[in-house]
């Protein structure tokens, strides 16, 4: 068995074309980020939820990294807030 290096985008390495695969990586990028500040903070789903005026589902998908559920633009307005 080999090993492969792959480039600096997984989603090309799945087989993604060039444009979807970039606007994935910016989503799974930015959902990184929002995670991240949230587990920085210590909070809760729910409080969460509550400091970007989302539901604890929403919040729920985030952590998840379900990627398919947010858009670029939702993700922007979620890290404005954040400051």
């Amino acid at each position: 068995m080999g090993i492969t290096q792959g480039s600096d985008n997984v989603f090309e390495d799945l087989g993604f074309d060039v444009e979807e695969a970039a606007h994935l990586k910016v989503r799974a990028d930015l959902m990184l980020d929002l995670r991240k500040y949230i587990e920085t903070k210590g909070w809760t789903q729910n409080q969460a939820a509550s400091f970007f005026d989302e539901s604890q589902p929403r919040i729920s998908n985030l952590m998840k990294g379900e990627i398919s559920r947010f858009s670029v633009d939702k993700l922007i307005d979620m890290l404005t807030r954040a400051g």
